[in-house]
């Protein structure tokens, strides 16, 4: 999916040309992966457009800072308010947003206290991050790494070096992503996103310990599916549920709920997505484009004029 060129990027509390965003080769990033980043998405609504759950997901990026002793210039607020800034600066929307963190140009070393961090934060639009009305994968030969070795709790650029590899395992074996497991041999997650099952009307969820990233969007899952009265378990499970499964579905800021036809050629049920995915679905894609009651406060308006506006 190629990337969209807008106007404008924010970087380090102003708007600068997109095609000035560059950083030296000899930054610490380049040479240590030391960024740490989000993805967010905003909606068109039926009168305008809003970022779904923004301050959750720059609080993220606080956290995943802190994590890597990354000092942070600015408070969530003001990351807040720059996301909403380039938005309506570039005045694009439906948009992805990516804010990002990383340790500049400074010493070489893999030590990057004398590195400065940089924030930038674009956006641009993107649409569909996993093809079709539903995803064929497989189980990864990549396990996700140790709690004891890189933090998933942090959305590390670092991370994803382990991401690439199951996602491009995944294509050249003719699916549209894997799923990994954890050093345990326990379902993990997919190279970017978490995991649900469904079996006998329950759903079940990887939990934090088995090296996955804290989901908005899983919170999010999890909060809709509570509220609907399913009944929901987050607990360790063994790669064989998922042939089992009644439903399986991802979730994800760029894959947003995305069913599972099958897992390493075996068929979810009958290959349809199911009736607790579909319900999900809709309720978490109606709430963000302004269709069903925010009730949980999860919008940031933003002052843009969408081109096809969202139909009540």
């Amino acid at each position: 999916m190629p990337i969209q060129p807008t106007a404008k990027i924010w970087h380090n509390g102003n708007l600068i040309p997109w095609d000035k965003a560059q950083i030296h080769v000899m930054s610490h990033v380049v040479h240590y992966g030391s960024s740490v980043f989000e993805g967010l998405r905003c909606y068109g609504q039926p009168s305008g457009a809003a970022v779904f759950r923004l301050p959750e997901h720059m609080q993220r990026l606080l956290d995943s800072a802190k994590i890597y002793r990354m000092p942070m210039a600015y408070s969530l607020d003001q990351l807040s308010t720059a996301v909403v800034e380039v938005i309506e600066a570039n005045g694009i929307a439906p948009c992805y947003i990516r804010p990002i963190a990383f340790r500049g140009y400074g010493e070489i070393g893999v030590n990057p206290k004398h590195s400065p961090v940089d924030v930038y934060i674009a956006n641009f639009p993107w649409g569909k991050y996993v093809p079709g009305d539903a995803a064929d994968v497989c189980i990864s030969s990549w396990n996700r790494s140790a709690p004891n070795t890189t933090p998933s709790l942090a959305k590390a650029g670092g991370n994803y070096l382990n991401s690439q590899l199951i996602r491009m395992e995944a294509d050249v074996n003719g699916y549209v992503e894997g799923i990994a497991l954890d050093v345990n041999g326990y379902l993990s997650e997919g190279s970017g996103e978490n995991l649900f099952i469904v079996r006998n009307g329950v759903i079940y969820t990887t939990p934090l310990a088995n090296s996955v990233l804290s989901g908005i969007t899983r919170d999010s899952i999890l909060t809709l599916a509570r509220h609907f009265g399913m009944p929901v378990v987050e607990q360790a499970m063994p790669r064989e549920l998922l042939y089992i499964a009644d439903e399986v579905f991802f979730t994800g800021t760029a894959a947003e709920v995305t069913p599972i036809r099958s897992v390493d050629r075996i068929t979810i049920a009958d290959g349809n997505p199911g009736p607790i995915t579909r319900q999900l679905a809709d309720e978490f894609i109606g709430i963000a484009n302004g269709l069903r009651p925010d009730r949980y406060g999860w919008l940031t308006p933003v002052n843009v004029n969408v081109e096809q506006p969202v139909s009540v």
